[in-house]
């Protein structure tokens, strides 16, 4: 009897390990873009990120994350710039502060690799994408919290959420837009 409940909660408690949430850390994260100018490829990103991820080694498919970026801190290299897409002709930040991500499902799809399926509302619409992630790795962050970092990608239509802007610049500007995110998160294991 002593062995069966030593036992049990052995496995308790590697069931209570297995499955961690970390806060993304807002310092050493972004999300970064891309997309057509003409007859060049422009790149720029947004430095504000928050929430959380929720990882289940064990068994992936547990796994969650839900993510906030704050649209005002997009960075284009150019201020002029920054207002414009902050204005009404696309992200409207005034009415829509915000985009946000929220995992549905989680495939393992490598060693490292996974296929993240979730929501993504930018400007009140909804459209469902697949993110493209890789597990970076994961230990010890130097403030003796434990980090874990990922890389995702996806592919978006910017049309498809109210950014297409205005007619003239819909010509020169791609529709197409590539997302690169990378996140930094942790969390402080419990004192012993």
């Amino acid at each position: 009897m002593k062995r069966l409940l030593l036992l049990l909660t052995a496995l308790a408690s590697a069931a209570a390990l297995s499955a961690e949430t970390y806060t993304i850390d807002s310092v050493h994260s972004s999300v970064g873009f891309s997309l057509r100018h003409i007859v060049s490829k422009f790149s720029s990103n947004f430095t504000k990120v928050s929430g959380t991820v929720t990882f289940d080694a064990a068994a992936p498919e547990k796994s969650s994350v839900e993510a906030t970026v704050e649209i005002a801190s997009i960075n284009t290299a150019n201020e002029k710039r920054n207002a414009h897409v902050l204005s009404g002709d696309f992200f409207d930040v005034t009415k829509f502060p915000s985009a946000n991500f929220k995992s549905k499902s989680w495939k393992k799809t490598g060693a490292d690799t996974f296929d993240v399926t979730g929501d993504l509302t930018i400007k009140d619409v909804t459209k469902e994408v697949v993110l493209h992630a890789t597990l970076l790795g994961s230990g010890p962050g130097m403030d003796g919290s434990m980090v874990t970092g990922w890389e995702a990608t996806t592919k978006i239509n910017k049309s498809d959420f109210g950014l297409a802007g205005p007619a003239m610049l819909s010509k020169a500007l791609g529709d197409e837009v590539s997302l690169t995110i990378g996140v930094e998160a942790g969390y402080k294991p419990a004192a012993k």
